[in-house]
């Protein structure tokens, strides 16, 4: 593709190792967890879908109390995926099939068996002391201040008996927060960027970005907000600057490299900040997107926010319907023909879209009984190992880590590929679709006039123009156009090669070819 960085253009498939795909080797030894072989392995599944890059989530040595996101080693592989020469392969073979390769990276908080926090609790004078933010306890053992953790319900500080002082911990208390203000911190969290980008990755999908700032002074958050989790409200002027120089660390790589941020902030405005002037972040998570209820009101609303905070800062959009820590979407909105409207909106809105692994199968989320839960946030559902084919087992070894997705037996690659009219094959015709048009890589965005249920919008981009209308209503509703268009992408496949003759089905979305002018003279 041409145009723009490549970050602009593609597609991002994000890839949950644990439960993507095992290469039978280690899930003897490890239960049914997937691992980097497994995904090497499935690599031209995402060739044949159609995506342009992979993001995988954490595979990094780790004691697994947050499944990865408790790092005990920045720079390794742990070995329930395998090692740094299968990683090696997977980026090599995702290289050799045109798909770029971004990794988590995870700046603001370590493991507690992480080296660095093993030595700076061995005793105040220790020389890695001051790489995590402590504080002496209040009258009665009580916290410095009001901020709270995330999954234990609890303040966000954790006494260390040994040394007598408190840490601080934005999640479980067995991930200490780094103290980003020690320049001996950021070059260490730089050499992890420069480990990784030596080894071939395309960029970095980076955690809870925002949080590695911290007030110096531990100030109370306000009383409003003080029942959130400290790092939902954590926004300090000198994460851009830190910010800044994560970027220069980037651009010291030659390939375009990139970063996309989780800057998991209440206010739009306050996550486009990390944007900087293009010296901060490439892309910005949007998760005003992922919170929208299935309802044409508040996705135009959002859509036209989204546009205008990023739009001031000549920062590019980013899209998303589920992640790893989100009930899925087509849970959330109670339907498949819904999750199939809702991919033809995700894939021809202006911006980068994200997918996650098994929303092209329609997925819904897993029933996990209580005991088989094992995240601390109850994520589980979401996390469900993805079935390969219909037959026992569905592609995996022994039995999984999670119970898979409800209908595994006729919800799965091998059995939707066969289906021309499934959603696997709609995915695959929008990310063509996508591809072959530059009006939906990089047009310009326009609303057309539409009923109350409707979203109606143009994509265009020199002579190549795209309609795209979406009904979020429960009944057929009638669309008049200004002139005439072929239907090229229908979510439930009815009339594709047709006119369009201004019916809209239930919860139905359609993209629309016009004629270019000079077609039309």
């Amino acid at each position: 593709m041409s145009g723009g960085p490549w970050w602009r253009d593609g597609v991002f498939y994000q890839i949950y190792p644990r439960s993507f795909a095992t290469s039978m080797h280690a899930s003897s030894t490890h239960g049914g967890v997937g691992d980097l072989r497994g995904v090497t392995a499935r690599l031209d599944h995402l060739v044949w879908l159609g995506v342009d890059a992979l993001w995988l989530s954490p595979f990094y040595r780790s004691p697994m109390r947050d499944f990865g996101y408790d790092v005990a080693d920045h720079c390794d592989v742990d070995p329930r995926f395998g090692t740094l020469a299968d990683f090696d392969a997977l980026v090599a073979a995702a290289h050799a099939r045109g798909l770029r390769v971004i990794v988590d990276w995870v700046p603001a908080h370590v493991s507690s068996d992480h080296p660095w926090f093993r030595e700076a609790r061995t005793g105040r004078a220790s020389a890695r002391r001051d790489w995590f933010v402590w504080a002496d306890p209040g009258p009665g053992g009580a916290p410095p201040n009001n901020w709270r953790s995330t999954f234990t319900d609890g303040p966000a500080w954790t006494l260390d008996e040994a040394t007598g002082q408190l840490y601080l911990h934005s999640f479980l208390p067995e991930q200490p927060d780094l103290a980003w203000a020690n320049p001996q911190v950021r070059r260490a969290m730089h050499d992890v960027l420069r480990f990784w980008m030596a080894r071939g990755v395309d960029g970095f999908r980076a955690d809870v970005v925002h949080n590695v700032g911290k007030d110096p002074a531990l100030t109370d958050v306000p009383a409003d907000v003080a029942g959130l989790p400290y790092f939902m409200v954590n926004d300090q002027a000198v994460t851009h600057e830190y910010l800044r120089e994560v970027r220069r660390v980037l651009d010291e790589f030659p390939g375009d490299r990139m970063m996309v941020g989780e800057v998991f902030l209440l206010d739009p405005e306050r996550m486009a900040a990390y944007h900087g002037h293009g010296d901060e972040l490439h892309l910005c998570f949007n998760f005003a997107a992922v919170f929208a209820p299935w309802s044409a009101a508040r996705w135009r609303a959002c859509i036209d926010r989204t546009a205008a905070v990023l739009g001031a800062r000549d920062a590019w959009p980013t899209w998303v319907l589920s992640n790893h820590d989100l009930p899925r979407h087509r849970t959330r909105y109670g339907s498949e023909a819904r999750a199939r409207a809702a991919a033809v909106l995700l894939l021809t809105l202006r911006g980068t879209p994200f997918l996650y692994m098994g929303e092209e199968l329609g997925l819904a989320d897993a029933p996990i009984p209580p005991d088989r839960a094992v995240d601390p946030g109850g994520r589980d559902g979401c996390r469900a190992p993805l079935p390969w084919h219909g037959e026992a087992g569905h592609g995996w070894g022994p039995p999984t880590w999670l119970p898979f997705p409800p209908d595994a037996a006729t919800r799965n690659v091998a059995e939707l590929k066969r289906d021309a009219t499934s959603i696997l094959h709609l995915y695959r015709r929008l990310l063509a679709a996508r591809r072959a048009a530059p009006s939906l890589r990089r047009g310009t965005f326009e609303w057309l006039p539409a009923p109350e249920s409707v979203l109606a919008f143009r994509r265009s981009h020199e002579e190549d123009a795209r309609l795209v209308l979406v009904n979020f209503g429960d009944d057929r509703v009638r669309v008049e156009l200004p002139s005439p268009g072929v239907v090229e992408i229908a979510s439930d496949g009815v009339g594709e090669g047709a006119v369009f003759e201004q019916f809209l089905g239930a919860s139905q979305a359609v993209v629309l070819r016009q004629p270019t002018p000079a077609a039309r003279r």
